[in-house]
């Protein structure tokens, strides 16, 4: 077990060290670039911005509901879901749902390529294939990712306004207040950290494993599955690391 384990990191990190190696043509880099960026970015905004007004509704429910004493005033529950949203909820539950999104579609897509033997092909050509198909979907996350977390933490701030005034769960004057009362800058630096390191673990092990499939269309969809598992894991860890960290 901790001999695959290793074996697996190895082969990982070498992996890496094969994408980064210096591109051979920037111009056919940079159109790659931005299709990744329409493939993996912009086609996860509706799922983002669906996701995050309801966690951010569902937030403040619980948080209105658990701390419904007449005694506590309205903006702290703002402040417990604003807490909320920004340090946890949008960084890391809508990194493992793009993990899942984003991540299986990576692996998929290059897993058929190698099945297909496409990626024989580039190398035949003189093109690296881990730089040319997997460098693009690395920026392409690092640039995307958090752009969409910054719009995850927007969609759950207004969402929770509007399940609290819909509901007639808060003042709404005194809740909105609470959004801006004590507001520390750094937990969204703490945020966006985290989101650059999870975007990299997303584009870079799912490239991993779809990269070095072997076999036919049944290994692709292990493969995949194999991916999401281990950026899941791996974002939670990570999560815990740089939380430790970070928040000392």
């Amino acid at each position: 077990m901790i001999y695959r384990f290793l074996d697996g990191l190895g082969r990982y990190f070498l992996f890496l060290g094969e994408v980064f190696h210096k591109p051979e043509h920037w111009r056919e880099y940079g159109k790659s670039f931005f299709k990744e960026i329409e493939l993996l970015g912009f086609s996860s905004i509706a799922l983002v911005a669906f996701i995050s007004v309801f966690m951010g509704a569902v937030l403040t429910i619980q948080t209105a509901i658990n701390l419904g004493d007449p005694f506590v005033s309205d903006s702290y529950i703002a402040i417990a879901v604003r807490e909320g949203i920004i340090l946890e909820f949008a960084p890391t539950i809508v990194s493992l749902i793009l993990a899942g999104k984003v991540g299986s579609n990576i692996a998929s897509t290059l897993g058929t390529m190698r099945v297909t033997e496409q990626m024989d092909a580039l190398r035949v050509m003189g093109i690296n294939p881990a730089s040319y198909l997997v460098l693009p979907k690395i920026f392409a996350c690092l640039l995307f990712n958090p752009i969409l977390i910054i719009f995850s933490m927007a969609l759950g701030l207004i969402g929770g306004y509007y399940a609290g005034d819909l509901l007639g769960l808060v003042n709404t004057e005194i809740y909105l207040t609470g959004y801006f009362d004590e507001f520390e800058p750094f937990f969204v630096v703490y945020s966006l950290t985290k989101t650059f390191v999870f975007a990299f673990i997303i584009a870079t092990v799912s490239s991993f494993f779809g990269y070095n499939v072997e076999g036919g269309a049944v290994e692709v969809g292990k493969a995949s599955t194999k991916s999401v598992v281990t950026m899941s894991f791996s974002i939670i860890l990570f999560n815990y690391i740089l939380t430790d960290l970070l928040l000392q």
